[in-house]
């Protein structure tokens, strides 16, 4: 008896350190590219990444998914962060056809508020582009970031408030990510020709170089390759009711984020569609 108790235990251990979170970095990712770049801290439970004028830096989930849920904490870069960007994404990592979710945090001078520029690629389209002045500074200890994925929509989340929803139109012939699994990506580099006021402010390379910080990273989705049928299985916690829609408190988060925050809104600009597009009219 007691030799089995024991290896009960023994099983339970296991599981308990496979399902553990917060994660480490290598649990998850690799690094992408400029492994000189980033620098694992907290016996690897957190990342630095580091831009200067020789380099920027990025790393890549281990696999790709099909539906589910990222999220990960991020310090963005302190005081003058001008023409810099760092992002935080899925991609299908296809070209021509390629399905993606970003984020954006574009980099601003010191004072400023950091802008959050979020965009949906659904079978190759793109151009989708919202933005918003987050709340608080986002520079001075972590946040959330967080991308829900299912086959209901897809909702962008800072700090648990979902600050944009693009539903699944389909039925109205609107494409739709649900074909192709994406990974997750996370990139730091310089952008100063479009990053701040449209490239109007360049990056101040005195002030390099230029660190953010993550951690409490957590993937829960289903990985491909793995099981054939974990995509359209309804049991998954994120295809469940609660997660088909917006809580009534989530909504109202929602709509004063749009209606405090949102300086663009690509549904709104008549210069580049003149003529609404679809999604917009069909609701995002």
């Amino acid at each position: 008896m007691a030799t089995v108790l024991c290896v009960i235990l023994y099983v339970l251990a296991l599981l308990c350190s496979v399902i553990a979170r917060p994660a480490t970095f290598l649990q998850y990712f690799r690094i992408a590219w400029s492994d000189s770049h980033i620098r694992q801290t907290e016996e690897g439970k957190a990342i630095q990444l580091l831009l200067d004028q020789t380099s920027g830096c990025g790393f890549a989930s281990k696999y790709k998914y099909l539906f589910g849920r990222v999220s990960m904490k991020i310090k963005l870069i302190q005081g003058d962060s001008a023409g810099t960007v760092t992002a935080f994404y899925m991609n299908s990592d296809t070209d021509t056809i390629r399905d993606e979710l970003d984020f954006e945090f574009l980099g601003n001078r010191t004072g400023q508020p950091y802008t959050v520029q979020t965009n949906v690629y659904a079978h190759g389209k793109g151009d989708r582009e919202q933005r918003i002045n987050l709340w608080f500074d986002p520079s001075l200890e972590f946040h959330t970031y967080s991308i829900m994925w299912n086959h209901r929509h897809v909702v962008f989340y800072v700090d648990e408030v979902p600050i944009r929803v693009y539903k699944n139109n389909e039925a109205k012939g609107i494409p739709y990510p649900k074909f192709q699994p994406m990974g997750v990506y996370s990139t730091l580099w310089e952008a100063d020709d479009w990053a701040t006021r449209g490239g109007l402010e360049k990056i101040d390379w005195s002030k390099a170089p230029f660190y953010a910080y993550y951690k409490d990273f957590d993937i829960e989705g289903c990985p491909v390759p793995g099981p054939t049928n974990c995509a359209s299985n309804t049991t998954n916690w994120w295809e469940g009711a609660a997660y088909q829609d917006l809580s009534p408190a989530e909504a109202r988060r929602y709509r004063w984020v749009r209606s405090n925050h949102m300086i663009y809104d690509y549904c709104a600009d008549k210069s580049r569609y003149p003529v609404t597009p679809p999604e917009c009219m069909a609701g995002i």
